[in-house]
């Protein structure tokens, strides 16, 4: 019989898988041509495709850029529920059911929240509403360092007045009125309310589906083959996931121990409160540390008589994050979990701007999920391995 399959590099498992299939049902595994390729993208066709792909794109990115309200909580709970689904399998082989197994998870995941936002809570409004006068007192402590920055800054100066002329030209006040704050304030917290609620139910539900999203599209697929590959594809993928984001939580988690325990013994005020600013920091790779020591440095200068004493809180963090970052997580994540640091910052920042610092938070995660995503499927296999470290 004839085939109809594209032309394709002959390969011995084909043929044998072949033989076996006269219906002609057998995958023909995927090797790309890069000469035929390039004449497809020469032509016409080509071109046409490229630019339509590329309009599809930046319509994709804009619209979760203005519609960051909504997809935002809807990203947060597909990446948690494959933090959790593990959890909820475990009790479904207890007999217990998915919607159970999954209501007993989202409580016990809004009972630890709800116990560490109310005992951290007063400790981080009092250092918020003391910010002010901590950096004074820090400025203080820096004021030999803060004298050898204003000469730099006087030598600036005239060097711009040098370069303006040396004359100053009288400009016109332009008043801006800005929003109350109580308005931005009031705004940015129904936003949260909606989004916390959106997550929530939207996480149950996920949770309690168990393989239903599953069963259905092994369902509407039409052949046996497509079935099989589906249902590999996205077990492998949601494991290597559920794998991941447990495996980084976890060492967060113990990062953060790791950095309360080291303020504690520095004598540090309200470690624990730093140790979990720390565990949620580091989920942001180099800009994560970056930020928490630079809080924990102004903290302890603020806290210690002593320079010497105060630096020894920054150097402990900074001692932790690294050996967190290139000894214990690469040995338990292993290399084909291990990003290009340039993809890792490049997600960062594309994603910090597209929603903010949750954004920022979420950027290595997606980043995992696609890069994981590529490794199980093999026609973009190349993009796995390149984003591979």
């Amino acid at each position: 019989m004839n085939d109809t399959r594209p032309p394709a590099v002959p390969t011995e498992r084909w043929n044998e898988a072949a033989k076996h299939d006269p219906e002609g049902d057998a995958e023909r595994p995927f090797f790309p041509d890069l000469t035929l390729l390039t004449r497809q993208l020469q032509g016409p066709l080509g071109t046409v495709a490229i630019a339509v792909t590329g309009l599809f794109t930046l319509a994709l990115f804009y619209t979760l850029y203005v519609a960051k309200a909504v997809f935002l909580p809807v990203v947060l709970a597909v990446l948690l529920n494959f933090l959790l689904s593990p959890i909820v399998r475990l009790f479904e082989r207890r007999r217990v059911p998915a919607p159970l197994g999954a209501l007993i998870v989202l409580i016990a995941l809004l009972g630890t929240m709800a116990a560490g936002i109310y005992h951290l809570a007063l400790p981080a409004s009092e250092w918020i509403d003391k910010a002010p006068q901590s950096l004074r007192q820090a400025e203080y402590k820096l004021r030999s360092i803060r004298a050898s920055l204003e000469k730099v800054e006087q030598a600036t100066e005239e060097i711009e007045k040098i370069t303006n002329g040396g004359g100053a030209e009288d400009t016109q006040q332009v008043e801006v009125q800005d929003t109350p704050l109580s308005d931005t304030l009031l705004n940015q917290t129904q936003n949260l309310l909606a989004g916390g609620v959106v997550l929530v139910f939207l996480l149950y539900f996920l949770l309690a589906s168990s393989d239903s999203f599953l069963r259905k599209l092994v369902q509407v697929l039409p052949k046996i083959r497509h079935k099989r590959n589906a249902v590999t594809i996205i077990r492998h993928t949601e494991n290597d996931l559920s794998d991941y984001f447990l495996t980084v939580t976890l060492v967060n988690i113990g990062l953060g121990c790791a950095v309360a325990l080291a303020l504690f013994l520095l004598g540090m005020p309200n470690p624990i409160l730093w140790g979990v600013l720390a565990a949620f920091l580091n989920f942001i790779p180099y800009l994560g540390g970056l930020v928490g020591i630079t809080v924990i440095g102004l903290v302890a200068l603020v806290s210690f008589d002593s320079l010497g004493h105060a630096l020894l809180a920054p150097l402990s963090y900074l001692l932790l994050n690294t050996l967190e970052a290139y000894v214990v997580t690469p040995i338990i994540l292993g290399r084909r979990l291990m990003l290009n640091p340039v993809s890792v910052f490049t997600s960062i920042i594309f994603w910090g701007w597209i929603w903010g610092v949750p954004g920022a938070i979420l950027a290595v995660p997606l980043l995992v999920s696609f890069k994981i995503i590529c490794d199980n499927i093999e026609v973009l296999s190349a993009i796995g391995a390149f984003l591979e470290r």
